[in-house]
């Protein structure tokens, strides 16, 4: 098989794994997990960084990898020296517990799918004896979701005297998926880059109050689901101080990095149907609203993240980073709501005992580690979500055909989120992401 028929059977994979993840998401009857807190908003938001940065508490603002994608800061593009396709899936395990109550919840699905590459292919620079360029560039394609919905709830209330109580059932699944294309541009120290994206997806929450008393034997029926569209952008910067002694190939082994990625305010738009009904012993189902097709507006927030990573090449990085997110400036008029600002603040490492051992596999290993501290921004009784968790994860390095070095990178997140005095998930989430490389790709051929 050749070269090219390889990319394009990559290529043709990568739309219909898209197209399959895109079809579970809107087709499933059932919630695929259970997560109270995901019929607020747009649903649970999703961390949107790979398994290699997983581990290391979800850094993205200044990592840079020749061989892994880092899709949240599109200035770590232009430092790829290979092709990186990544498939990511992820599996979560939750409990959920209230003041009188326990669930355990496992979930799972496909988790992301991406596809970069160099547009100055590294081979063709060395035969060019232009490895002294100070220009690189870089550019990404990825499909991953934005926001996951999914909850099961059944709530009792006791009203006292004639009127026994009602029975709520609150029940969601869909969410939303962001396809992005990004671009980086890399002059000397100083990296920059842009992606731009759509946003789409739809949620479908439905509530069924069913009354208890005998003279009020009647259900009433709410369905609402809303379809989400809209453009999405994001930008960033990176810039890298060099110091220390050279490597063999006259590059300076300790670095480090500064990052900066964010992205303004964005609108979107909406297309929401509403079916509300009531039912009872003596009567046929009566209507009570219906509405198709209608169309609304939203405002996605304003976020900023800033970074700052420590590093000596093929031995150890540390580093940490700040997220803000204006989430008080989210609209959805098809489900207004009100929102707080957000937060998030991480630290990682990642250790290499010895990246080119010959006698022992282990030693060639990355160890990744990270801690994260975040609020979130829905409320309860006017306290906001928090979450705490640690991670944990290891990079197994594979070498490919051609002496081409690829990468199963595995991640841990164990935390907890919530409020203590309401439902709290413990939770762990398991990420299994796969790298493949090749530096083939643009690589100009010579014929005598």
């Amino acid at each position: 098989m050749s070269s090219f028929s390889r990319r394009i059977i990559v290529l043709i994979g990568l739309c219909g794994l898209a197209g399959l993840a895109w079809s579970q998401s809107n087709n499933a009857i059932r919630p695929k997990g259970n997560s109270p807190y995901s019929r607020f908003g747009l649903g649970d938001l999703s961390g949107q960084y790979f398994a290699a940065a997983g581990g290391m508490g979800g850094l993205t603002a200044a990592l840079q990898d020749p061989f892994h994608l880092h899709m949240r800061n599109p200035a770590s593009l232009a430092s790829l020296q290979s092709t990186a396709f990544e498939v990511g899936f992820s599996g979560k395990y939750a409990h959920l517990q209230d003041a009188s109550r326990s669930s355990d919840i496992w979930s799972g699905n496909l988790d992301y799918l991406a596809l970069g590459f160099p547009l100055l292919n590294p081979i063709s620079k060395a035969l060019d004896k232009r490895t002294n360029s100070p220009w690189n560039f870089g550019m990404s394609l990825s499909l991953q979701p934005y926001t996951t919905v999914g909850y099961d709830i059944r709530a009792e209330v006791d009203y006292g005297g004639e009127v026994q109580g009602t029975t709520n059932i609150f029940k969601g699944n869909g969410g939303t998926y962001s396809f992005q294309w990004g671009n980086a541009v890399q002059y000397k120290k100083l990296s920059a880059g842009v992606s731009l994206g759509y946003l789409l997806g739809k949620i479908t929450s439905s509530r069924r109050v069913e009354f208890d008393s005998l003279e009020l034997a009647y259900s009433s029926d709410f369905l609402d689901e809303i379809s989400v569209n809209g453009f999405i952008w994001n930008a960033g910067v990176q810039y890298r101080l060099e110091f220390g002694g050279k490597d063999r190939n006259q590059v300076r082994t300790k670095r480090l990095i500064f990052g900066l990625y964010g992205n303004s305010a964005t609108p979107f738009s909406t297309n929401s149907s509403r079916l509300y009904t009531r039912d009872n012993l003596f009567n046929a189902p009566d209507t009570v609203l219906s509405e198709v097709r209608v169309r609304n507006t939203g405002t996605l927030p304003m976020q900023l993240t800033a970074g700052i990573l420590y590093e000596q090449i093929n031995k150890w990085r540390i580093g940490a980073e700040y997220s803000f997110t204006q989430w008080s400036a989210y609209e959805n008029q098809a489900k207004p709501e009100n929102l707080v600002n957000a937060a998030r603040a991480a630290i990682g490492v990642e250790y290499i005992p010895e990246y080119n051992s010959y006698d022992s596999f282990l030693r060639r290993w990355r160890y990744r580690a990270g801690l994260v501290y975040a609020t979130d921004p829905r409320t309860l009784n006017s306290d906001q979500l928090r979450e705490l968790s640690v991670s944990m994860g290891i990079g197994i390095p594979l070498i490919m055909p051609r002496q081409q070095i690829s990468f199963v990178n595995m991640s841990i997140e164990a935390g907890q989120f919530g409020l203590p005095n309401a439902i709290k998930e413990n939770f762990v989430r398991m990420t299994l992401g796969v790298t493949l490389n090749d530096n083939t790709w643009f690589f100009k051929r010579k014929f005598n």
